[in-house]
């Protein structure tokens, strides 16, 4: 089972990746393109507020599930700390259930609000471009970020460890914080 889980986190790892560097890489062009039009040619891109939106809307719902893969999620411990080993991975196992199916269901009624927005033909204002098509990313991310969950609870579940996301232990976890 551990195999592969392994293998289609790689596989959503790299497309996060992917995703993410190109978004981010887009609003740095995209920024810095309308800056050099705005101050050098008195000129401003009409649409460059507009793509922005878009690709934050993208680099924040992608961001969201790589964060929780990688075990970056915010957590409240003040709690959990004080609990025992077997209180504290009985917690973090249903806090992983609950959260992959809060983020289904997130997910579930996105795709019924990018439907609608697509019924509705919504066009953005300045590039008449359907927004549906930005904003389908956003059942994707809840998606990808409730599959991150899940497989934390398929791990906790058949693993002694505490595991945070499919890959980072508890123990992991505090060793890396400790180095930052």
């Amino acid at each position: 089972m551990k195999h592969l889980l392994k293998k289609v986190s790689a596989f959503t790892e790299q497309l996060e990746r992917v995703l993410i560097i190109s978004g981010i890489i887009a609003m740095m062009v995209n920024s810095t393109a309308n800056a050099i039009g705005r101050y050098a040619f008195n000129k401003s891109i009409f649409f460059s507020e507009e793509l922005n939106q878009f690709l934050i809307v993208g680099v924040t719902f992608i961001g969201f599930a790589y964060a929780v893969r990688k075990g970056r999620n915010i957590r409240m411990t003040a709690l959990y700390d004080a609990l025992g080993y077997k209180a504290r991975k009985l917690l973090t196992t249903i806090i992983a259930l609950f959260s992959a199916l809060l983020l289904f269901y997130l997910a579930y009624l996105s795709v019924f609000y990018v439907a609608e927005l697509k019924s509705i033909n919504r066009l953005s204002p300045a590039l008449q471009f359907p927004v549906y098509y930005i904003y389908a990313i956003i059942p994707i991310g809840f998606a990808m970020a409730g599959l991150q969950y899940a497989m934390s609870f398929a791990m906790n579940l058949l693993h002694p460890e505490i595991y945070v996301s499919l890959d980072v232990t508890e123990e992991e976890e505090t060793d890396s914080m400790g180095a930052l």
